[in-house]
């Protein structure tokens, strides 16, 4: 029971930490300004709590074009983390290259949850607000997730979040294939 708890409370800090890392490499690499005059409500919030992670990584490691490499490798450094803090709790017995599989499949995890919660968070907006900071800040985050679909899909309502859960079906699958063959 204490291990449920404990895997609980630090599957929702590192979700949480790792994921707005990822978001901080989303917004960088599609230059979203991120200041509140720039219309953007999250920006310095996600710059506050990610800062300490992401700031000494990136003076050992240089973007890649304009991927920020130190935020993903913020993201699954905490991935790393959480899975190594769980493997310890449990014993520590031999598997350590299994933790490494699963902090990257669950950074890739987390994008497509992140992918399907800001689509949702979007089309909810859509239907109630008109006009409003979020409601910009979100379409300019979604934009660049959906327009490759729909260039090929008609826009047909839920068929985005069909096509983020077959890839997270597709995840998970891999992943167990991997795991296995360890």
């Amino acid at each position: 029971m204490l291990y449920q708890i404990f895997s609980f409370l630090l599957d929702i800090g590192a979700g949480l930490l790792a994921g707005l890392c990822l978001l901080r490499l989303y917004m960088q690499y599609h230059r979203i300004p991120v200041s509140v005059r720039s219309g953007n409500p999250i920006g310095p919030f996600l710059f506050a709590v990610t800062d300490w992670l992401v700031l000494p990584l990136r003076r050992m490691v240089p973007p890649l074009g304009r991927l920020d490499m130190a935020s993903l490798i913020g993201a699954l450094l905490v991935e790393l983390a959480q899975y190594g803090l769980q493997w310890l709790m449990l014993g520590g017995g031999a598997g350590w290259v299994s933790i490494v599989v699963l902090a990257l499949f669950g950074v890739a995890r987390m994008a497509i949850s992140m992918g399907t919660g800001m689509v949702i968070v979007y089309a909810v907006l859509s239907w109630v607000q008109t006009h409003s900071l979020l409601s910009d800040l979100m379409e300019r985050l979604v934009a660049p997730l959906l327009s490759p679909i729909r260039r090929i899909v008609p826009l047909v309502g839920g068929v985005d979040l069909s096509l983020l859960q077959i890839a997270t079906i597709v995840l998970a699958t891999l992943q167990t294939s991997v795991l296995t063959m360890l």
